[in-house]
């Protein structure tokens, strides 16, 4: 029957249960029953039921079907959702159907959002199997790069579709289609998406582009109401000592136990067997992170005064690429999380603290050592082999023990030294990913105000500013300089030794000679091992 809209709808019963299943768009080929999980394929005026759709992954996430809001002014609502799973976890992409009928998709984008729409695939798009993360390319006439290569299984699916999914009924019984996917991201801060899902008439690989998006700016009504009630049964038993666990965060991955601090996998869903790894606690006063899990601060980011909630904790080391167990210097991270907004990183290193977020696109390229992004320089600081020693809270992806990530850091050039970039790079089974990250430093005394700490706790926060308040000129002036002086220390040294040593050979230790000599010398041994450092930057190394 039609219904009041600005376009036809349709609404029939389902023919396994007999629940109302509505069709707002009149193109919709087919629907999952929000009642039996039945998948119905629509027919004409009728609904034939062709199998059974797996259960949802409660993932707990803000978003449902029904809920409305609007892109750029034009008004849209959530009519159905694709969930998909990898070796890390799970993301769903939202149907997003528009008053004027047009769809798109709302999807999960490394702990934030992404807002897409199907394109015609471009004739030079390459073959899935040859892109490797990091891989610059050209597809439809634009330069891109390879942000990530994952392979991927559908697992389920809810409410209306705009396209024929196939492989639901497999899904169901554990064996849904498997496929690529492949995320190219550009300079104009965009994110486009290429994979070979299979499709009822073998259709070329689906090819999608959009743009980063907060749930603030889509101005979201009908949202899921997150409260203690809401999360109530969604808990799961520590694996590894029995306590409760309940994730709270809506792309929540892996979560650490309160009571024996094991990390636990919940990527593959509550009521899953859970995998799990143990943490070392005999110092675990040592890892106490300064800023507590469940803390709430507000901080001025890109302009904008938000609530942000510490919800995970990291510590990292800088360990040697050559895999010999040797590190450099040590970090600490923060997931920060805001509702509508998503997720920020507070990092807390030797240099300073700084804020840092995901891009959805990547800088311009210069040249091996400089980058541009809006139109700020940047020069490479340092490149470094991270790994994860310790965690505390709640990750949007799964966490392995030892885990390993590849990074570059760099600074912004000239007036905007404050600002940071960072392009980490990592490989995991089944998938390859490289994201660029960024964001700018901060004082100690704005963080610890920020989450209302006290004088003893702020100087706690305190760390060497070091290159963090110097100009890359700067810094480059005064190593030069350095360098120059521990030459002639060296050649100072070397002279009144050789000199020395040859009269305390002829003359003895204790004979005036030899003590005039001394006395005589620059002093070399005075001086002693200046080392080869400044301020904790080392030039040999680098850290977060």
């Amino acid at each position: 029957m039609a219904t009041d809209s600005p376009q036809r709808a349709y609404r029939a019963a389902c023919p396994n249960c007999g629940a109302p299943v509505d069709f707002r768009s009149a193109a919709s080929p087919m629907a999952v029953c929000t009642f039996c999980r039945s998948t119905l394929l629509r027919e004409g005026e009728a609904l034939r039921r062709i199998g059974q759709a797996a259960e949802l992954f409660d993932d707990h996430s803000p978003l449902q079907l029904g809920a409305q809001g609007k892109l750029q002014g034009a008004a849209f609502t959530l009519v159905g959702r694709i969930q998909m799973r990898y070796a890390d976890g799970a993301w769903n992409e939202w149907h997003a159907l528009f008053d004027s009928g047009r769809s798109g998709w709302l999807s999960e984008d490394n702990g934030n959002y992404v807002f897409s729409f199907d394109a015609p695939r471009p004739a030079d798009a390459p073959e899935l199997s040859t892109l490797r993360a990091g891989q610059p390319l050209t597809v439809g006439g634009q330069r891109w790069s390879v942000g990530s290569v994952t392979q991927v299984t559908l697992h389920t699916a809810e409410g209306e579709l705009p396209q024929m999914v196939v492989g639901l009924s497999t899904a169901a019984k554990g064996a849904g289609p498997s496929f690529v996917v492949t995320d190219l991201r550009n300079t104009q801060g965009e994110v486009a998406t290429l994979d070979n899902r299979p499709t009822p008439t073998n259709a070329e690989p689906q090819w999608s582009v959009g743009r980063s998006i907060t749930l603030a700016e889509l101005s979201l009504v009908g949202l899921k109401n997150d409260t203690d009630k809401s999360l109530k049964g969604q808990g799961v038993e520590c694996p590894s000592c029995g306590a409760s666990l309940e994730p709270r965060l809506s792309t929540t991955q892996s979560i650490v136990c309160g009571q024996c601090h094991a990390v636990v996998d919940v990527s593959k869903g509550v009521g899953a067997d859970l995998a799990y790894y143990a943490q070392d606690n005999a110092d675990a006063a040592v890892h106490e992170p300064q800023l507590p899990l469940g803390k709430v601060g507000k901080l001025t980011i890109k302009g904008q005064t938000l609530p942000w909630q510490v919800v995970g904790y990291v510590e990292r080391i800088e360990v040697d690429a050559g895999g010999d167990g040797d590190w450099q210097s040590a970090w600490r991270e923060y997931l920060l999380y805001n509702r509508t907004a998503g997720f920020l990183w507070l990092v807390d290193a030797e240099d300073g603290w700084s804020w840092t977020q995901p891009l959805t696109g990547v800088p311009v390229r210069k040249s091996d050592d400089r980058v541009e992004l809006d139109g700020v320089g940047f020069h490479k600081l340092y490149g470094y082999s991270g790994q994860i020693t310790y965690v505390l809270g709640e990750f949007y992806w799964r966490l392995a023990k030892n885990q390993r990530t590849y990074n570059t850091d760099y600074q912004g050039i000239g007036g905007n030294s404050g600002k940071r970039l960072n392009r980490e790079e990592t490989h995991e089974a089944g998938a390859s990913e490289v994201v660029w990250s960024a964001g700018e430093t901060l004082q100690a005394a704005a963080v610890a105000q920020a989450f209302g700490l006290g004088g003893g706790q702020q100087a706690a926060l305190t760390r060497d500013g070091g290159p963090s308040n110097v100009t890359w000129g700067t810094l480059k002036t005064i190593l030069i300089w350095l360098a120059v002086i521990v030459v002639l220390l060296l050649l100072i040294r070397k002279c009144g030794g050789d000199d020395c040593d040859e009269v305390r050979d002829t003359y003895g230790a204790a004979s005036t000679e030899y003590q005039q000599c001394q006395r005589s010398s620059s002093g070399g041994h005075y001086y002693g091992n200046t080392g080869s450092s400044w301020g904790g930057y080392s030039s040999g190394g680098g850290h977060k």
